[in-house]
């Protein structure tokens, strides 16, 4: 059994294209696959319908594919996805990505790479 596979997910249905090829990325290495949605200290986890509908059909897509999905509150999204890496055994992380023209100058992506140096980070890009 490989490293596990990690996928960190959003409040929008439109994730599931993040669990689908993590899913690919885990059957590729014979890995465990896990996804994450970690809220920011202070934002509702499930108040909004919309947003825990999407929450909801992230996690029945998850299990389709076989993963765990974690919901995780912190005030620190990049330490959280490094510490809970580092606690899984993760090999290979998944994460949605904005074209480099719409990205803000602060990029999540950028800084799990720097703290996460032995870890593979497998970006899909939104299409939008």
């Amino acid at each position: 059994m490989e490293e596990a596979v990690l996928v960190c997910v959003t409040r929008q249905k439109t994730c599931e294209r993040l669990i689908v090829a993590g899913a690919e990325v885990a059957k590729e290495k014979n890995a465990p696959l896990q996804v994450i949605h970690i809220a920011r200290v202070g934002d509702s986890l499930l108040g909004n319908p919309s947003e825990s509908e999407a929450l909801e059909y992230l996690y029945q897509i998850s299990k389709e594919h076989g993963a765990d999905m974690m919901m995780v509150r912190s005030a620190d999204v990049v330490s959280t996805i490094v510490a809970q890496a580092e606690k899984l055994g993760v090999g290979t992380i998944v994460m949605g990505r904005l074209p480099r023209s719409k990205r803000a100058a602060f990029d999540i992506v950028d800084d799990v790479i720097s703290r996460l140096p032995d870890v593979e980070i497998k970006t899909v890009y939104d299409e939008d």
